[in-house]
């Protein structure tokens, strides 16, 4: 469409097509025609999200698991406006300021105990890329060049920047670049196969990890894993004494163990960090999405005394020399302690457990539809398979659940809810019952 043809359009119209002409979406196919799907959005409030020409979308997804307590959250906005009035930015390389400080402080008091080291950037796929360098650097400075490998999980994902990408292992991601990764070493998912007990899944895994470092762990530098669930693999759960098993694993043969809490930090999972659900204190653990609500952009690595000691020497070839300009911006940082707060005053990880509950007994008929297979949860995650040829899927899925005033992003033939954590009951309910009827005509 011409740029003057676009301007004779209005409302919703007007939007796609400059949007069509002008912005490269993410993880969005390119048709050969026009037929790019999205939905403009002018409004954004609790759930819900409006378009221009006034619809409204239930966010199913919190905005890709990222919008904790809703859009807007009064709290949160105040806190960042405080900050913008304040110190809007200033580099963290070489000065300091008072969010990041206490931000640190508080996710060092909150997560698995000795994760007191903050160092922060912007996005999930850099913090994995942080965690990676950190530790292999950290085994250098140790005199120990050798141990450079990563371990990852079958399954994995960790982002899709370089170093991320060589540790996920979902194809449609990951093949297109495989020239210019660096390889990495691939072992057997705790995800349980079929017939498997989670808990024999969690044993058959964690043996062949032993194997593996048993042979390799001279050159190993680290073990990545998302702790109890395979996002973008599928929502898969696994049973949480495989981290257990690798935790004692990593410390029998000098591997460090990173966890990758991107999405399962801040109660997704039922606790405050997965980790707490295998009473592990990994050595690294990664941060993002949900730590400023949805509002900013921000990604944090925790790290132990002993991978930030090593780093302690005049020799400037020791030091982490890495950086972004947005490192610990201060306006993401208030709005984080705003979601810390929000934590705290309402006693949200109590509420979930009462929330997960109610729901799952909300979503039953949904479990129960013919076309439902495997319907699962753990903590405020919902996920399950459904059974049909339809070639595109996911796709297709995604337009009918926007006829339906809903945003939904199924993964493959996996549909998936992970709602912000305000949404009421009712909502809960009118969601399993639209999206019932979209997996009956699948």
């Amino acid at each position: 469409m011409t740029a003057a043809k676009a301007q004779t359009l209005t409302g919703n119209a007007a939007w796609l097509a400059r949007s069509r002409a002008a912005v490269w979406h993410p993880c969005t196919p390119l048709p050969a025609g026009d037929a790019l799907p999205l939905v403009p959005i002018a409004h954004a409030e609790g759930a819900w999200l409006t378009d221009f020409d006034g619809r409204r979308y239930f966010d199913a997804v919190s905005s890709w698991w990222v919008n904790l307590f809703g859009h807007a959250h009064p709290r949160i906005v105040e806190a960042v406006a405080a900050q913008m009035r304040e110190v809007d930015h200033v580099m963290l390389a070489g000065a300091t300021h008072a969010p990041a400080v206490v931000l640190a402080e508080r996710l060092a008091a909150l997560a698995p105990a000795g994760l007191g080291h903050a160092f922060y950037a912007s996005d999930g796929a850099s913090a994995t890329e942080i965690a990676l360098k950190m530790s292999v650097h950290a085994w250098r400075n140790h005199g120990r060049p050798d141990k450079r490998g990563i371990v990852h999980l079958a399954g994995s994902y960790h982002g899709e920047t370089l170093g991320a990408l060589a540790v996920t292992d979902v194809p449609v991601f990951r093949d297109a670049y495989a020239p210019l990764l660096t390889p990495q070493t691939r072992v057997e998912s705790p995800v349980p196969r079929p017939g498997e007990t989670p808990p024999a899944a969690a044993a058959r895994a964690a043996d062949a990890l032993a194997r593996h470092l048993a042979a390799h762990a001279g050159n190993t530098a680290a073990l990545i894993v998302e702790p109890l669930v395979q996002g973008a693999a599928g929502m898969r759960f696994y049973d949480p004494d495989y981290l257990r098993r690798a935790r004692g694993l990593c410390d029998a043969h000098d591997v460090h163990l990173v966890a990758d809490e991107i999405m399962t930090g801040f109660g997704r999972t039922g606790t405050l960090f997965a980790c707490e659900a295998a009473g592990i204190v990994p050595d690294l653990m990664c941060l993002s999405k949900g730590i400023t609500g949805g509002v900013l952009p921000l990604s944090c690595v925790l790290a132990r005394d002993a991978i930030h000691d090593a780093f302690r020497s005049d020799d400037i070839g020791h030091a982490f020399l890495h950086s972004h300009s947005y490192t610990g911006n201060p306006l993401a940082c208030r709005a984080a302690l705003a979601v810390l707060d929000l934590f705290e005053r309402d006693d949200v990880i109590a509420q979930n457990r009462a929330r997960s509950a109610r729901w799952r007994a909300i979503a039953a008929p949904l479990a129960a539809q013919r076309r439902v297979r495997d319907f699962r949860s753990r903590g405020m995650i919902f996920a399950f398979e459904v059974d049909t040829d339809r070639k595109g899927f996911a796709s297709w899925c995604f337009g009918e659940a926007l006829a339906r005033e809903l945003l939904l992003r199924p993964i493959g033939n996996t549909v998936y809810f992970m709602p912000p954590y305000i949404a009421t009951d009712d909502e809960l309910a009118m969601l399993c019952e639209r999206t019932a009827a979209i997996v009956e005509r699948a």
